[in-house]
C-alpha cells in the first residue's frame, strides 16, 4: 500500500509504473486518493502509442520501488482496463467496474469506499504549484473548495488560475492552449536469423604426377673388365626385370573452419512526420456602445 507521505515524492519525481515483473508499463500520470480516508487510492498510467492515453490501476497491493510503483498486474491487463476520463472524481460505479476488471472486491475491503478524487499529478495544470500538495491540506481533506473545485482535487483554480471566478476588472484574463507532446516506444518489426546449410559443387585442380620409363643403355666391355671373365662366356639366353612405378592422383576432404559469420544490429535514426490535433483558446475585445444621453 502507498503511504500518505510518500505523495509528494511519487507524484513529481517522474517514475513509472512497474508490473509484477519489474517492466516498465508507463509513466505516473497522476495520483488519486479517497475523499473520506485520504490515502491514496488509485494513479494513472500514461499508455498507448505517445502516452496519450490514461489508465487507472488500484494501489491497494502496490509497493514503492524508489520514485517507481510496483502492482501484481500485467501491462495488457493495465492497458485493457476500463476507459474513464481522468482529472475527475471516480464515482462508486466507475470503482466498482474498475475492481471488477483487476478481479478484486470494492476498495479491496469488501465495501464501496467514497469517491476518489485526483490528487497531485504530472500535469500541466499541476505543475509549478507552491506550498504542500492536496492531501497535506485543509482543502484536500474533503472541504468544498472556495473556487468551485471537488473536494481533495488539486485543480488549475487551485494553482492559481481560477478559471471559472470571474477575475477582476484590472487582473485580466488567462489565456491557455494544448500542446503536442510527442515521445517513442519501441516495438518488433521483424527478426534477421543466420542459417546454415550444407551445397556441393565441383572443384578442378591440377596435380603434377611422376611415372618411370625404360631405356636401353649400351656401355662396351673395357679389356680389363673382359680378363676378370674367366673361363669364357656362355652363349645363351638370359633377361632382367625392373619395376616400374607411378604416381596416381588420389581425392580427399577435410573439413576446416574459414571464417566466422554473425549478426550485428545497428540504429538508423530518421525523421517521420507526426500529426495531431491540439486547442487553444483566443481573446478578442468587445466594446459596448455609448449610452444615449
Amino acid at each position: 500500500m502507498i503511504s500518505t507521505e510518500s505523495i509528494t515524492r511519487l507524484s513529481t519525481g517522474g517514475g513509472d509504473v512497474l508490473d509484477s515483473t519489474g517492466d516498465k508499463i508507463g509513466s505516473i500520470a497522476q495520483l488519486y486518493v479517497d475523499d473520506r480516508s485520504t490515502q491514496p487510492s488509485w494513479v494513472t498510467v500514461r499508455t498507448g502509442l505517445f502516452g496519450m492515453r490514461e489508465s487507472f490501476v488500484p494501489l491497494d497491493d502496490a509497493t514503492e520501488d524508489g520514485i517507481n510503483i510496483r502492482v501484481p498486474y500485467t501491462k495488457d491487463q493495465v492497458k485493457d482496463a476500463p476507459n474513464i476520463d481522468a482529472d475527475e472524481h471516480l464515482s462508486p460505479e466507475e470503482e466498482q467496474r474498475l475492481y471488477r476488471h483487476y478481479g478484486l472486491s470494492a476498495g479491496g475491503t469488501g465495501e464501496v469506499a467514497g469517491q476518489t478524487s485526483p490528487l497531485a499529478g504530472q500535469t500541466e495544470r499541476s505543475v509549478g504549484q507552491t506550498g504542500p500538495l492536496a492531501g497535506q491540506t485543509e482543502r484536500s481533506v474533503g472541504q468544498t473548495d472556495p473556487l468551485g473545485g471537488r473536494p481533495g482535487q488539486v485543480t488549475g483554480e487551485q494553482a492559481g488560475y481560477a478559471a471559472d471566478v470571474e477575475p477582476r476588472a484590472d487582473e485580466g484574463l488567462v489565456r491557455s492552449e494544448e500542446r503536442l507532446n510527442v515521445g517513442t516506444e519501441q516495438e518488433e518489426v521483424g527478426r534477421a536469423r543466420l542459417r546454415k546449410y550444407v551445397v556441393t559443387e565441383n572443384v578442378q585442380t591440377t596435380v603434377p604426377v611422376t611415372r618411370e620409363e625404360v631405356r636401353v643403355e649400351r656401355e662396351p666391355i673395357t679389356s680389363a673388365e673382359a680378363a676378370d671373365v674367366r673361363g669364357g662366356v656362355d652363349l645363351g639366353q638370359a633377361e632382367q626385370e625392373v619395376v616400374l612405378r607411378a604416381e596416381r592422383p588420389v581425392v580427399e576432404t577435410e573439413t576446416v573452419p574459414v571464417e566466422k559469420v554473425r549478426l550485428e544490429k545497428d540504429t538508423v535514426t530518421e525523421d517521420q512526420t507526426v500529426t495531431g490535433q491540439v486547442r487553444k483558446e483566443q481573446v478578442e475585445a468587445e466594446r459596448d456602445e455609448p449610452f444615449e444621453r
